[in-house]
Formats: structure tokens, C-alpha cells, sequence
């Protein structure tokens, strides 16, 4: 079969020739019907000189948001339907730590005893003609599309659970959510907040066209620009944000989330542009906090599905085939994609 491969750091990945895998104890063996491409896949074979996390040694089948039709039940798998559509929960951890009994396999206590982080992160991942997949980390889509579902593995997850760690600060009436970044977890993350919270949400951005694109989702836009922090701020009434959330990660973002949030708000910071900034008693509002957060847990992801299924979220996609994932790939890296990349290795 043919399969877009990471084959070292600071290398871009080629489509190669692979076997097909079979499914081992406990696996399903996945036609792919759509795999997302991510800044992480940039990240590992764009920006890293090294494994830096100790379990993702090349090669590797990268891409970590996919779904897929089960072609094939490997030994010990039952009550499972062949050609029914999945979406893949993409990390994979020991499975018997505390963080895995309750689904967050991102925060595996024992990563040694499994090898690797997940499909597509040390093990062959969604860009493929096939996969194989844990049976516990399969997530039905019922009549849904899988191809413009696979987003949502990663895309979808990510923003839903850190929005989820602040559903408190977003209780009751009056409130607001900053979103900052409007890319593919930023737009869904406009759609999650406008689903699940009565919060008006207030989203941030340089591109036109990602704020125009939140305004048909309901968000009020603030461009950036030197009157940023002041308009966000007019917005809420002059006390900041309940929440705001932060899908770039840069020092100048993290910066604004800490001059927009609200007294005993949340600053959420989800995206990993590693930036850096100085924290002093008077710096922040009383009591709010700064919490990190990384993917989520297989029941959320569950939750993300129902949304999905419901027609309140909808992640938007641009289709590529196998043969034009390099390009997919080359336009995420250049900054240059208005979509979510998803390949479609059967198309």
C-alpha cells in the first residue's frame, strides 16, 4: 500500500511503499477514509533535531487524526460490523495507569511499556491507504461522514477538552470567552463555545477571512493591531474575559490572554508555539489562573462525535488526494491552507 512516511528529523516525508498491516490481538485493521494534517506533523519533521519525547523514533507513518471504515477484526475482536465508518482516538497508552482507566491516555503514567505516543506519533498513523487500530480507541460516527470527520480527532478534541476544564468560569449569564487564533482548532473551538455555552464568544485573529468565517459562527471579531486588549476589553464591559483561550501559544498571545482575562478567569493556553512570559504578583487579575492542556480523553471525544453528528460543529476541510499530500503538507508549513488539510487515500 502506499503511505506518507517520516523517515528522520529535519526530513520532509515521502510517499513509500509499505505492507499492508495485519492487525494483531485486540486491533482492527482500518481503510482510511480521511487522515487531517496538523502543525504537530510539521512540528517532528520541520522543527525538531531529535526525538525529544523519547518514543517517537522514525520511521513512521505520520498523521494523527483519522477515521476509517473497519476492513478486517483481528484475533479476539468481536461486535464489530465490517465496513462501518470510526474515528480514531489517537493516543495509545499502557491502558492500566490512572490516567488511562479514565481515558486520558495523553497523560500515560507508564509510555516506556508502550513504545510510542500514538497513530501517527510513533506509530503508523492515519496517512495510509490502511491502519491498524485498538479497538478501545475506535469512536463510531453513525451515519456521519468520516472524510470531513477526522478533523475532529484532533482538531475537535483538543479545543473541546480545554473548553471543558472551564465550563465553570463560563456558568451563568453575562459572561464571555476570548478565543485567540482562528485556525482549524480555533474555529472549531468558536463553534464548541457558541454549542455548549451561553457565553458570548469575542474571537481574535490576523487573517480577514478566519474572523469573517467566526462571525458566520457567531463570534463579535476584534482585529489585531495596537487597540486589541482595549476593544476585547469594551466588549466584556471593561472586566476582561470569564476565559480566554489561546490556540497559538506565542509570548505576544499569551501576553494579551493575561491583559484581557477577567478576575478569577482562565487563561487556557492550547497552542505549542512555546512562548514565554514574566508572571508577577500584579501582572495578572486576582485569582485568575494559567493552565495548559494537550489533546483529551477518549469519552470526550465521544462527546465531540454527538456535536458532529448534531450538525453544531463542522470543521472546515480541504481534500487532498495521497499523491497530493506533499503539497497538503508544503501549504500547512508555508501558512498558506484556509482549510483543515484532510488526504483521502481512496479518493
Amino acid at each position: 500500500m502506499r503511505a506518507f512516511v517520516f523517515s528522520d528529523w529535519k526530513t520532509f516525508p515521502t510517499l513509500e511503499e509499505i505492507d499492508v498491516p495485519e492487525p494483531g490481538p485486540g486491533e482492527v485493521l482500518l481503510k482510511v477514509a480521511g487522515a487531517g494534517a496538523c502543525h504537530s506533523d510539521v512540528a517532528i519533521f520541520n522543527e525538531f533535531e531529535s526525538d525529544i519525547t523519547g518514543f517517537m523514533a522514525p520511521p513512521f507513518v505520520i498523521g494523527h487524526e483519522s477515521s476509517g471504515w473497519v476492513e478486517a477484526l483481528g484475533p479476539g475482536v468481536r461486535g464489530l460490523e465490517v465496513g462501518a465508518p470510526y474515528l480514531v482516538y489517537g493516543p495509545i497508552g499502557c491502558g492500566h495507569c490512572p490516567a488511562c482507566s479514565r481515558g486520558q491516555d495523553t497523560y500515560c503514567e507508564h509510555p516506556g511499556d508502550v513504545g510510542y505516543l500514538g497513530t501517527g506519533l510513533g506509530r503508523n498513523g492515519g496517512m495510509a491507504e490502511y491502519m491498524t487500530v485498538p479497538v478501545r480507541n475506535l469512536v463510531g460516527l453513525g451515519d456521519a461522514d468520516p472524510v470531513a470527520a477526522a478533523p475532529l480527532a484532533d482538531a475537535g478534541l483538543t479545543p473541546y477538552h480545554a473548553i471543558k476544564m472551564a465550563l465553570p468560569r463560563l456558568a451563568g449569564g453575562g459572561k464571555h470567552a476570548v478565543v485567540i487564533g482562528l485556525g482549524g482548532l480555533g474555529l472549531v473551538a468558536v463553534q464548541i463555545l457558541a454549542a455548549i455555552t451561553g457565553a458570548q464568544v469575542i474571537a481574535t485573529d490576523l487573517k480577514p477571512r478566519a474572523m469573517a468565517r467566526a462571525r458566520e459562527f457567531g463570534a463579535v471579531t476584534v482585529e489585531g493591531g495596537p487597540n486589541q486588549v482595549h476593544e476585547i476589553r469594551a466588549l466584556t464591559g471593561g472586566r476582561g474575559a470569564d476565559a480566554v483561550f489561546d490556540f497559538v501559544g506565542a509570548a505576544s498571545t499569551i501576553e494579551l490572554a493575561q491583559a484581557t482575562v477577567a478576575q478569577r478567569g482562565a487563561m487556557q493556553i492550547v497552542g505549542i508555539a512555546a512562548g514565554t512570559v514574566q508572571w508577577n504578583f500584579f501582572a495578572t487579575p486576582y485569582e485568575a489562573t494559567l493552565t495548559n492542556s494537550y489533546w483529551g480523553t477518549i469519552e470526550e471525544l465521544h462527546e465531540v462525535v454527538a456535536l458532529y453528528q448534531a450538525g453544531q460543529i463542522t470543521p472546515d476541510i480541504e481534500r487532498f488526494t495521497l499523491d497530493t499530500a506533499p503539497e497538503a503538507y508544503r501549504r500547512l508549513r508555508d501558512g498558506d491552507l484556509n482549510a483543515r488539510a484532510v488526504v483521502i487515500p481512496h479518493a
